[in-house]
């Protein structure tokens, strides 16, 4: 076993075990990546507490199926607009400094939830919980460019939504626990502290420039982006990035039709559908979510697993996600059309899996084609994720309220899909963004650049 350097600032854990000792190193990139991952684990708590909480909240507070949709969506609307001002906002102060503001924002919105008082005050706080973490995801993804090597960005990206995914399986039968114990009024406090704790870990831990930690070595930076790079504070040429981008926006739309709908509406789903009590349907729930932890993880270890054995990202990073949206929609098709509840449920896990095979390899496609502005990047990718989030809860609500069938929403869905693994073959993670704006050039406004962007992909 080799000695470690006096000089070397590592975290070493000796085990024994048997006649053998293991030598475990955590190094500082792996717990900034840890600290990243809480975050994901968290926001998620706080975003869809609310689908646990639902029945409860709807019996107290009066609110029809239409009401609590637009409670959903209205989380989405300043998510979607979020993305792209936090992601530029992420490139100008640095991960560190927009991510302390975010946190205390979601942190303060998840709060007052449990201080509603009718659909008024829930729509409110829902905004202000859109707020701010609209700009968490495309500013951890600038963070992440900064601290992951190229060739670990999928399995970076995969992880840390993985403990998103495992915030969306624990948080049904936390909430529910919690609401059985207490209430659903106290579930969205503790929620709201918890979040308020880990801003003061990102607070004290985490440095924009890898550089800046007192706790990096030598053999990590080697491997780790440029300093130019990570320091970078460029003129955003908006037009051309947004082209660049739009069919990721729209790749990112079409997967997040269904994440919108699994996050929101699947404990319901089982509540009223299956007439399974709140404990059940939180129970089965979380196995559907448990099946998208194991989803985040595998996209991003076949994502990267391709590209080093293949070198071509384009086939890393597509054949993942149209991989994912066929799985998808092959495996939700039995829900159109069995009542079993064992089956649907396992049917709803697979899908649920495949779907989560797209999020690594979707999220890593920004730092690919525009590392020095990939919190913009990441931003315009995901508002096409939260404009999903405006509509469908709205739509699954509204046919629900109209029908009184649950299955009828899963049909959109399943279009959707289709779509998406045709807009993901206009992905061409290989081809870096190196466009500049320059003083001299007017940029295009929205709608050209719209207009020359489905030009562009004809």
């Amino acid at each position: 076993m080799s000695r470690c350097r006096p000089m070397e600032k590592r975290n070493v854990s000796i085990i024994q075990g048997g006649d053998m000792l293991r030598l475990t190193r955590f190094r500082t990139t792996d717990r900034i990546l840890f600290v990243i991952c809480l975050m994901y684990l968290v926001t998620y708590i706080d975003r869809v507490n609310i689908s646990t909480a639902a029945p409860a909240m709807q019996a107290e507070l009066g609110l029809s199926n239409f009401e609590l949709g637009l409670a959903f969506s209205a989380f989405a609307y300043p998510y979607a607009l979020f993305q792209i001002l936090g992601g530029r906002l992420g490139d100008r102060l640095g991960p560190h400094k927009t991510l302390i503001i975010c946190g205390i924002v979601w942190s303060t919105a998840t709060v007052m939830i449990g201080f509603a008082q009718g659909a008024i005050s829930l729509i409110v706080a829902r905004v202000l919980l859109g707020m701010g973490e609209g700009s968490a995801f495309p500013t951890a993804t600038r963070a992440l460019s900064n601290w992951m090597p190229a060739e670990k960005r999928g399995f970076a990206q995969g992880i840390t939504h993985a403990f998103a995914r495992f915030g969306n399986a624990m948080t049904p039968p936390l909430i529910a626990f919690l609401i059985l114990a207490l209430s659903w009024r106290h579930a969205f406090i503790i929620s709201g502290l918890i979040s308020f704790v880990w801003v003061a870990v990102w607070w004290l831990y985490f440095r924009d420039d890898p550089r800046n930690h007192k706790g990096i070595t030598p053999q990590e930076l080697e491997n780790l982006p440029d300093p130019k790079i990570v320091g970078e504070r460029k003129t955003l040429p908006w037009g051309p990035l947004l082209r660049r981008m739009l069919p990721v926006t729209i790749t990112d739309f079409c997967y997040g039709w269904t994440l919108w709908m699994f996050l929101n509406w699947i404990p319901s789903y089982f509540l009223h559908q299956h007439q399974l009590e709140l404990k059940k349907s939180a129970i089965f729930a979380a196995g559907v979510f448990l099946a998208g932890v194991v989803g985040d993880l595998a996209g991003g270890w076949f994502s990267d697993g391709i590209l080093r054995r293949t070198g071509n990202t384009t086939l890393a990073r597509t054949s993942v996600i149209i991989l994912g949206f066929l799985g998808a929609f092959v495996c939700m098709l039995p829900v159109m059309f069995s009542t079993d509840l064992v089956i649907v449920a396992i049917s709803l896990s697979a899908a649920f899996f495949f779907a989560e095979l797209i999020v690594a390899p979707i999220w890593a496609t920004p730092m690919d084609i525009a590392p020095q502005y990939s919190g913009t990047a990441s931003g315009f990718m995901n508002f096409g994720f939260g404009l999903a989030g405006m509509i469908s809860p709205v739509v699954f609500g509204l046919i629900i309220d109209l029908t009184g069938r649950w299955d009828l929403p899963f049909s959109i869905s399943l279009a959707l899909l289709l779509v998406g693994a045709g807009t993901a073959l206009l992905i061409r993670p290989d081809r870096p963004f190196t466009e500049q704006a320059t003083e001299k050039e007017r940029e295009p406004d929205l709608e050209q650049s719209l207009a020359a962007a489905i030009s562009d992909m004809k």
